[in-house]
């Protein structure tokens, strides 16, 4: 490839990039997830890059084209990204294909060939473009440890999740939700590999070639979302499968002793980049891969079929050995949650966390016996990430109570019409005619319109301050002090966006006048943290909090949850007051724990849980709480 002039580009560093922005980055591949078709049209695929100012970066990519998302194989690729739009979601910056996006990945091996990978066959590299590439290279040497999920087949252990590199020898479609995929590394696997009956399936390869090379294929069986994936391949290419499982079967021979056969399957959906990628020849992995295989395939054509028959035989484990059958019956489901972190740390059974002494953390995989509460709507409370006091949120008919106590202080005129705001005063017909004041902030001595407006309302009832919070952008309620407005009381919402009520802590916080607003930049989004921080509040957290029961097999213990929004993905704040959420959060209550089957068909929980001391009085117990769990995307 030569290297010409071309029009000049500018990279923006990660740790420059702004909302609005559209860039153009290059980065290193910390995480990706081959592209998939979405739930629309689109191809998608998700990468978190890295690059030398240590900022991550996550990007969402779509195109109708699969071939025009970026080719990535490994964690350790570079990428450059054109035309890259940056947007914040959920307080996380992100990266989004803009109009024109454009891609191309590099091997990220010091020493390697700079070959760009691309379906595009215009684009533009310049020495400029190729010595970025090389100081990533060389910063991540130093920097990024190496991806160490890929395993070779002859070091494959059971109940193991890894990627593979190997040449795909033959296919067949087994059902409509499953699909084989004949392959071989040059290397053998330490178990034998179960074999998929193929005599009433339609076979695409050479079997004779297969036979010759005896115990160095293996079967792999892929499901759901990658069968159209592997309909697609080609016999002879070279394919990296990511998030390929192992697990143990016991097979029953013709002399009928038992013996136990390694299993491969790519389970459908996405989760920790689960999906197949077809290698270009030129791949230096491809290259090491074609040495090894011409190898290991002189070899079994040397060896005669008796010889490497009576080699399998005497090297088939038997169940007498130390894999249990209730362990590989736990593997042969995927779990319903996954873990965000500590990936590392290895399952801990019940029986043995019960012995231990706190605190400590320990990565489990159970199932769901019980929960508490059964009613879910219960199960939300407010938290105080300060002094940590969870309270139970105020029912509607608490909230009037407080609100018509408050409504019984005629408003201050002297209050009222200030250069923070505009007041509007109306007596009511009806209750000895209240008085009720609403005051409109401005912004920059404007008035807003109603869906960017904050009012503050005084003397104002429950339902008139909803039917007001359904109309302008927030409410705050308010109440006539001595020099100034304040908040009427923090046993009601200090905030009201409409129907999500913002609560402050009682006990932490310490309340400032309302004009103290005018410290406030922007007064159009009014982000509660914001309100929160200069009328001097402690915001609470709507948080779930529930009992689980979990169950492995070997021991029961209950394990706390507190959750704002990461493990249901579900907003503890606005599962209240929206149906479709209530009904999400049953879905999966229902689906973690069946009601009127047996526990044997629950789905697997993997789980991080971490134990602690409670003291009662002279009393010390252990209680344990889930962290760094969240619901998988396959079950939402």
């Amino acid at each position: 490839m030569s290297l010409v002039p071309a029009a000049r580009y500018v990279y923006t560093p990660l740790n420059e990039l702004k909302a609005g922005m559209v860039v153009n980055v290059y980065g290193i591949v910390k995480f990706f997830k081959p592209p998939y078709l979405s739930k629309g049209t689109d191809y998608c695929s998700v990468v978190t890059i890295v690059d030398q100012t240590n900022v991550k970066l996550t990007c969402l990519l779509f195109s109708g084209n699969y071939e025009s998302l970026p080719i990535i194989y490994k964690n350790g690729d570079i990428v450059r990204f054109h035309r890259l739009k940056i947007q914040v979601y959920k307080n996380e910056t992100q990266g989004i294909t803009s109009s024109g996006f454009a891609s191309l990945t590099f091997e990220g091996t010091l020493g390697a060939p700079v070959i760009p990978r691309t379906s595009n066959k215009n684009f533009n590299f310049t020495t400029e473009d190729h010595k970025m590439v090389e100081a990533l290279r060389a910063w991540a040497s130093t920097n990024i440890s190496p991806s160490s999920a890929s395993v070779k087949l002859c070091d494959v252990q059971p109940m193991q999740y890894f990627d593979l590199t190997c040449q795909l020898l033959g296919k067949a479609e087994v059902d409509g939700a499953s699909f084989l995929l004949k392959v071989w590394d040059g290397t053998r696997p330490p178990y034998p590999s179960w074999r998929v009956l193929i005599q009433d399936l339609v076979f695409h390869g050479d079997l004779s070639h297969i036979h010759r090379l005896q115990n160095l294929t293996v079967d792999i069986l892929v499901y759901d979302n990658h069968v159209q994936v592997a309909k697609s391949l080609k016999v002879g290419s070279f394919l990296r499968i990511y998030s390929l499982h192992t697990k143990l079967q016991s097979v029953n021979s013709a002399n009928q002793s038992t013996s136990l056969a390694l299993e491969f399957h790519l389970h459908g959906g996405t989760s920790y980049g689960r999906g197949i990628r077809v290698l270009l020849e030129s791949n230096s992995d491809v290259d090491q891969l074609k040495k090894v295989l011409e190898c290991a395939g002189l070899t079994a054509n040397q060896c005669s079929d008796g010889i490497c028959q009576s080699e399998c035989e005497d090297s088939v484990p038997t169940s007498s050995g130390s894999v249990s059958l209730y362990e590989i019956e736990r593997c042969q489901q995927l779990s319903a949650t996954i873990l965000t972190d500590h990936q590392y740390l290895e399952n801990t059974p019940i029986c043995a966390i019960l012995k231990q002494k706190a605190p400590h953390q320990y990565r489990i995989r159970a199932k769901l016996r019980s929960y508490k509460p059964r009613r879910l709507f219960q199960s939300v409370k407010l938290h105080c990430p300060k002094c940590h006091l969870l309270q139970e949120i105020p029912r509607e008919g608490d909230l009037d109570r407080i609100l018509q106590e408050n409504a019984t202080k005629t408003p201050d005129t002297k209050l009222q019409n200030t250069s923070l705001y505009d007041s509007k005063v109306w007596t009511t017909k009806d209750q000895g005619e209240r008085k009720v004041a609403i005051h409109f902030v401005k912004n920059n001595g404007i008035l807003p319109l109603s869906n960017d407006c904050l009012i503050l309302i005084e003397g104002g009832t429950f339902s008139e301050i909803h039917k007001l919070a359904n109309k302008f952008h927030s409410v705050i309620p308010v109440r006539s002090g001595q020099e100034d407005l304040e908040l009427a009381d923090l046993s009601a919402p200090f905030l009201i966006q409409d129907k999500v009520h913002h609560y402050g802590c009682k006990k932490c916080s310490t309340l400032r006048p309302i004009q103290n607003l005018n410290n406030l930049v922007d007064k159009t989004s009014w982000i509660p943290s914001s309100v929160a921080a200069v009328l001097g509040i402690v915001p609470l957290q709507h948080v779930f909090v529930m009992t689980f029961t979990l169950d492995d097999g070997t021991g029961v213990l209950e394990a706390y949850l507190m959750d704002s929004d990461k493990f249901f993905h579900i907003p503890a704040s606005e599962i209240l007051t929206n149906d479709y959420l209530q009904e999400s959060m049953d879905v999966i209550m229902n689906m973690f724990c069946p009601p009127g089957v047996k526990i044997d068909t629950y789905p697997w929980l993997e789980c991080f849980i971490k134990s602690y001391n409670v003291t009662s009085g002279t009393e010390q117990q252990i209680c344990y709480q889930i962290f760094d769990t969240t619901v998988a995307d396959d079950v939402i």
